[in-house]
């Protein structure tokens, strides 16, 4: 098996201009696949064919529909192709579809194209070279302008081979595809079944490769199979790259399940969606001001979808204008798609475009123009770090889903968990926490910290405030962050000020060891000291101080009295197991008090319970 990467070239002109008899003398493949075209002498749907030329560059032509009726196929066609061979007729000269095929080209946008004076055995001199001037004029001031002109005759073969010349050199001088990083799509234009192979879609493969043995996805179904063959020019090949016509045989899918305007690629690298944002550039030409009232039918790819458009700034020809477009069916876009619109009511192409954000903001905000012109200038590796600015927050994943490319180091940004954080965001978040934690402490400076809780909820608040996501994982990362950075700690189920200490100083503190020690071996409870008028933030101080070991959560005892304990089990002879009763009568107190006491020392990893005796570690 082979691996593929070829030129990809649609046809475009008027019907019966001769663009499949000129596919078919170039390549001797008949574009032509149906009965009825065969008929009619005019293509209906999609014809594919391929040709060798002589640098040894590989071509595929996507032979498409010239009738009016038929536009909706040709734009199937020439979507996700950027070099073109336009046909115009020299006996006929331009045409009404030319025109209309011309315009749709040029809003798509081109990296190359030939244009062929078709039909030249029918047209003497004089009239080929008045008709060359003219194409020439309606050429002037579009992505076709200064594009090669080659008379030619299918019928007799002249001018084939400067075609074959100029084709040639177009695909030569054609840029390199690439994506950051490789993110294969290829919107579906056919589905059949082949005996013994099972379902096969069809289309032009961009963005990244394709494998034999990959789990792929269609979009936006959501739905999986694996590719069990890949084909190109009727080989079979383990690999297919972009730009290519690639036949895709998929396992243990059905062929009712997809249709054309799927969208073909690997699992959980696009998010379909049914809005999005873009520049919007009216046709050449347009007879009547482009608005927003009555319907629209949407091209991108091979997919067609019932679409209403907003218009944030008012539409001119020469600059377009900036909208959002809502579509009936969601659709796996890219940024930097170009579509083409076409309103239904006038049964006409009205406009193009280019996709500047995939998943715009709920409410366009105050100034959405400006917002989208920094997208507008923005060059693919620039999309992450204007994703994060303009949502405060983004995960990798997110990242990568509705731009195009990964991560790296984001200008202006800070890595936060599995999330992407602004800056500003990031700052102010720091800051709402910790003032939170700042009047905690100043309420209560005898506690160790404020519980988790409410330190999620001060940086939740303050995320949802400024309209970014208040995402637990988010929360959790930027707390995490904060406590690397050494801006807090946490301590257990508590969280503080890496600046705070407890101020567990003064008399009161004093007077609380005392009243510990002084009834030592025998202690009073938790209950009893606060009964006594010690508060429980004081013992917790204390505590944290080091002055107080919580034994139990009703007892604490002083850190020399415990440290005496420690050392009077190991230092006694004890035999083969240490007793409550003997511990007990070993520290002189009761049981009461020696039962805890040994609990903590097995939490502590002293001493070890087998049944109703322990064993110090050392020993067991």
């Amino acid at each position: 098996m082979e691996e593929a990467s070829l030129h990809v070239v649609a046809t475009a002109g008027h019907v019966d201009h001769g663009k499949s008899a000129l596919v078919l003398r170039l390549t001797g493949t008949d574009p032509d696949r149906f009965d009825e075209e065969k008929r009619r002498g005019l293509t209906i749907d999609l014809g594919f064919a391929w040709l060798t030329l002589p640098s040894g560059h590989e071509v595929g032509f996507v032979d498409v529909p010239g009738h009016e009726r038929f536009v909706r196929n040709m734009l199937a066609g020439v979507g996700p192709v950027r070099l073109v061979l336009f046909v115009v007729a020299a006996d006929e000269g331009w045409k009404p579809q030319s025109e209309e095929h011309l315009a749709i080209v040029d809003l798509l946008g081109v990296d190359g194209a030939v244009v062929a004076l078709t039909k030249s055995d029918l047209a003497d001199g004089v009239a080929l070279t008045r008709v060359g001037e003219d194409v020439r004029g309606r050429l002037r001031g579009t992505a076709l302008e200064g594009a090669p002109m080659v008379p030619c005759s299918s019928h007799t073969g002249a001018g084939v081979e400067e075609l074959v010349t100029a084709l040639d050199d177009m695909v030569r001088a054609a840029p390199v595809p690439r994506s950051y990083p490789p993110r294969p799509r290829q919107f579906v234009d056919r589905v059949f079944t082949v005996k013994g192979a099972g379902t096969v879609v069809t289309g032009t493969l961009t963005g990244g490769p394709l494998a034999v043995g990959d789990e792929a996805e269609l979009y936006p179904s959501g739905l999986r199979a694996r590719i069990r063959g890949l084909q190109t020019h009727k080989r079979a090949i383990e690999r297919a790259f972009p730009v290519s016509r690639v036949a895709v045989g998929l396992a243990s899918v059905d062929r009712g399940e997809i249709e054309r305007g799927d969208a073909l690629g690997l699992p959980g690298q696009w998010r379909p969606t049914s809005v999005f944002e873009a520049s919007v550039r009216p046709i050449r030409g347009l007879t009547h001001p482009l608005t927003p009232r009555g319907a629209f039918k949407l091209h991108v790819g091979s997919a067609e979808r019932d679409a209403r458009v907003r218009f944030y700034t008012e539409p001119v020809a020469s600059e377009g204008a900036l909208a959002r477009i809502r579509m009936i069916e969601p659709l796996a876009l890219d940024v930097f798609d170009r579509f083409i619109l076409r309103e239904t009511g006038r049964h006409e192409t009205v406009a193009g475009g280019v996709v500047l954000d995939v998943d715009p903001p709920s409410r366009p905000g105050a100034d959405p123009a400006a917002r989208l012109a920094a997208r507008e200038r923005a060059s693919r590796g620039q999309l992450p770090a204007l994703l994060v600015l303009e949502r405060g927050a983004a995960k990798s994943a997110d990242i990568f889903a509705l731009t195009g490319a990964h991560a790296q180091d984001i200008s202006g940004a800070v890595r936060a968990g599995d999330w992407w954080v602004s800056e500003r965001l990031h700052r102010q978040v720091t800051e709402a926490v910790a003032s939170e934690l700042t009047d905690f402490h100043r309420g209560f400076p005898l506690r160790e910290g404020a519980a988790l809780d409410l330190v999620r909820t001060a940086a939740s608040d303050r995320l949802a405030h400024l309209r970014a996501p208040a995402d637990p994982g988010l929360v959790q990362g930027l707390l995490d962050d904060m406590n690397v950075r050494g801006v807090i700690v946490r301590a257990g189920p508590l969280m503080r000020l890496a600046s705070h200490r407890v101020a567990a100083e003064g008399l009161e503190f004093d007077r609380l060891v005392q009243a510990i020690a002084s009834a030592e071996p025998a202690p009073p409870t938790m209950t009893e000291l606060i009964r006594q008028g010690f508060e429980r933030d004081l013992i917790e101080a204390a505590a944290g101080a080091g002055a107080l070991v919580p034994i139990s959560p009703d007892l604490v005892m002083t850190a020399g009295f415990v440290d005496e304990a420690r050392r009077a089990l190991r230092d006694t002879d004890w035999g083969e197991s240490i007793t409550v009763s003997a511990f007990r009568e070993r520290i002189g107190t009761s049981r009461k008090y020696a039962l805890p006491l040994l609990e903590y020392f097995d939490r502590e990893g002293l001493t070890l319970r087998r049944g109703d005796v322990r064993v110090l570690r050392s020993k067991a």
